[in-house]
C-alpha cells in the first residue's frame, strides 16, 4: 500500500505504471459524518464552515488563524514548486485568493486572469495545479438539452471551506453570520460533503450543476444513471416556499420527481408534493 498526502509527489515516485494492479482512494478532509462523534463538533454550521475538515484543526486544537498561513506557505513554496517552477509566486497566491472569491460561481478564467495580471493560459495551467493538488474542484454542467440553451461552464468550489474562509480574510466563525459570502460558503460545504460521501465509498463523483440561459438553475444534479436527483442548497435556518422554485421547474422539465432541499436549519420535512427538506448535517446521506 502506497500512501501520501501529496498527490503529485506520490505519482512521481512510482517507477512503474502499475496499470491493472493499482486502486486509488481519494481521502478528502474530514466529512461531517466523521466529525459527528466529536463533542459539539456539529453544533454550529458557521464553526464547521470556518474550521473546515483538516484533521489537525480538530484533533490537536490548533487555531485556524495559525494553521492556514503555514499550510498555504508550505503549499506554495514547496509543494507547487516540486511540479512547476513558478516565477511569480505573488500572482499565483493572488489567483488562489481570487478563486476563493468565486466559490459557487461559474468559472470565468478570463476574468481571473485579468485581475491576477497574467494570461488566460497561465490561469488555466494554475487551475490545473490547484485541482491536481486537491485545493479546488470544478462541478461540471449537466448537459442534457431538454430543448433548452444550457450554460456549459463548470462551477468552482474548494475542497476545504476553512481554507476558503482564510483566503477571504474571515478570522472568526462569528464573522460569517453577516458575511456576503456566507451563502456561497454554505453551498460549498454541502457540495463537498456530498462529494466526500461518494469518494469515501470508492466511487467517482456523479455530481453536476444545471442552469439554462434564462436563469433557471438547480444547484446540484446527482446522476444515478437512468434517473437524476435534483438538490437545492439554502443557507437560511427557516424554510421558505421559494426554496422549491428550481426543483419544481426541474420536475416539470425533466419529468422526474423527488428533489431535495438542504438548508441551514435542523428540521426534516417531506412535502405533499414529494419534495424533501433535510438539515445541513445530513447532506452526505443524499
Amino acid at each position: 500500500m502506497l500512501t501520501g498526502s501529496n498527490n503529485f509527489l506520490l505519482e512521481q515516485s512510482l517507477t512503474q505504471s502499475l496499470a491493472g494492479r493499482v486502486a486509488y482512494l481519494d481521502l478528502l478532509p474530514l466529512s461531517l459524518a466523521e466529525l459527528k462523534p466529536l463533542d459539539k463538533a456539529l453544533d454550529d454550521v458557521d464553526t464547521c464552515i470556518f474550521q473546515g475538515g483538516y484533521p489537525a484543526l480538530w484533533a490537536e486544537g490548533i487555531p485556524a488563524a495559525n494553521w492556514f498561513p503555514a499550510y498555504l506557505r508550505t503549499y506554495v513554496e514547496r509543494d507547487v514548486r516540486n511540479i512547476r517552477n513558478l516565477e511569480n509566486l505573488a500572482a499565483f497566491e493572488k489567483t488562489i485568493a481570487l478563486c476563493a472569491g468565486r466559490v459557487g460561481q461559474l468559472l470565468n478564467r478570463q476574468n481571473i486572469a485579468l485581475e491576477a495580471g497574467v494570461s488566460d493560459k497561465t490561469v488555466e495551467a494554475w487551475l490545473g495545479i490547484l485541482q491536481a493538488s486537491y485545493i479546488v474542484f470544478l462541478l461540471p454542467p449537466w448537459y442534457q438539452n431538454f430543448n433548452k440553451r444550457i450554460v456549459k461552464s463548470p462551477k468552482l468550489y474548494f475542497y476545504d471551506t476553512g481554507l476558503a474562509c482564510y483566503l477571504l480574510g474571515i478570522r472568526r466563525p462569528e464573522d460569517l453570520r453577516l458575511h456576503p459570502f456566507r451563502g456561497a460558503l454554505f453551498e460549498n460545504l454541502v457540495v463537498v460533503e456530498m462529494l466526500k460521501a461518494r469518494l469515501n465509498q470508492g466511487e467517482r463523483s456523479n455530481l453536476f450543476h444545471w442552469r439554462d440561459s434564462t436563469g433557471n438553475e438547480v444547484d446540484v444534479i446527482v446522476d444515478k444513471g437512468i434517473l437524476q436527483k435534483a438538490v437545492e442548497i439554502k443557507s437560511s435556518q427557516t424554510i421558505s416556499d421559494t426554496f422549491f422554485k428550481g426543483l419544481r421547474y426541474w420536475e416539470k422539465l425533466s419529468e422526474q420527481s423527488g428533489g431535495t432541499v438542504v438548508y441551514g436549519g435542523d428540521e426534516t420535512q417531506t412535502r405533499s408534493s414529494g419534495l424533501q427538506v433535510i438539515p445541513w448535517r445530513e447532506a452526505g446521506k443524499i
